[in-house]
């Protein structure tokens, strides 16, 4: 989908505004905000970000595209996904925060079939910004804790291998 740069979201916006911004478009999936909002070479590293699929290697996503089908992978697999900020440090281009991620995995997600389970985790995220645009996100979280929160650890998920195999052989995986 081609996407027309109406120039910068907030220009001159203060780090506290362009946090708050990026978390309304992941809460709100507000598509059209992507390119006002991060720039072209904007790159996101997250431990959950897949190995294919999106632009970039496995727990990186590229640019505005890449960062669209990253949000849009996480919200058809968890779709009431919502980030809360619990805490928030800003300076000079830079933004630091801890939020709240909860989400229901009710989809298929990179692959794996809906769990029905319910994830509720912490995270620490690194907004950097370059001019009027955020160039950079870092995300730091622990994919074990989601892995146990949605039943996919050892030994639970041994009871789960049949219904994985499952889906995988209708096509999910």
């Amino acid at each position: 989908m081609e996407t027309i740069d109406a120039g910068p979201m907030l220009p001159g916006g203060s780090a506290t505004e362009f946090a708050d911004a990026y978390v309304e478009l992941w809460n709100t999936r507000n598509y059209a905000a992507i390119p006002r909002l991060v720039s072209e070479s904007f790159v996101m590293y997250d431990p959950a970000a897949p190995a294919e699929g999106i632009p970039g290697p496995k727990r990186e996503v590229h640019g505005r595209d890449g960062l669209r089908q990253f949000v849009e992978g996480v919200t058809t697999g968890y779709p009431d996904f919502e980030i809360t900020v619990l805490e928030l440090l800003a300076g000079d281009g830079v933004v630091m925060y801890e939020a709240r991620l909860t989400g229901t995995h009710d989809g298929p997600l990179d692959g794996l079939p809906p769990t029905g389970r319910t994830i509720d985790i912490r995270v620490v995220s690194v907004l950097r910004l370059d001019g009027d645009y955020i160039s950079e996100h870092r995300a730091y979280f622990d994919m074990r804790e989601v892995a146990e929160q949605l039943g996919l650890t050892f030994p639970t998920v041994i009871r789960q291998v049949p219904r994985l195999v499952a889906g995988k052989l209708r096509g999910g995986l």
